[in-house]
């Protein structure tokens, strides 16, 4: 079983990789990425026959602003690139709740040696408190 010092490196040592890996993250972009196809109300048109799949594929990106909806037109030779920023965000994503994790055990564990080292200090008879030196009085000019 690894000691608590081992336990701390081990946690710096992926904080630091969760660091430098956040420093390579792309472009990127929050949202979901729709493949649309549409009627266009046209009684003659192909897409107005029963089976048919419709006019398409459009895509588009919804993603929420402000507690809104919004949706964007992509472009279809675009489809690609925004697919791989939308990997990149939810690998950023991911990434920075590994960093919070990985930070809030090493602050745990840092109370936890203060705590320790407090008891210790404790059982060998306490802190010394040095006397406080007085400041000198105030000037009234």
């Amino acid at each position: 079983m690894p000691t608590s010092l081992e336990a701390t490196r081990a946690l710096r040592a992926r904080r630091d990789e969760l660091k430098t890996a956040l420093g390579d993250v792309g472009d990127l972009r929050p949202g979901s990425l729709v493949e649309r196809y549409r009627r266009c109300g046209k009684p003659n048109c192909h897409c107005a026959a029963e089976d048919a799949a419709g006019h398409g594929p459009s895509w588009s990106l919804t993603r929420e602003v402000d507690g809104k909806t919004v949706t964007n037109v992509i472009p279809a030779q675009a489809v690609e690139r925004t697919r791989d920023q939308i990997a990149e965000y939810k690998r950023f994503r991911r990434l920075s709740k590994e960093l919070v994790d990985a930070s809030e055990q090493l602050c745990e564990a840092s109370l936890s040696e203060s705590e320790a080292a407090s008891k210790e200090a404790a059982k060998k008879g306490g802190f010394k408190r040095s006397s406080k030196q007085k400041s000198s009085p105030r000037s009234k000019r």
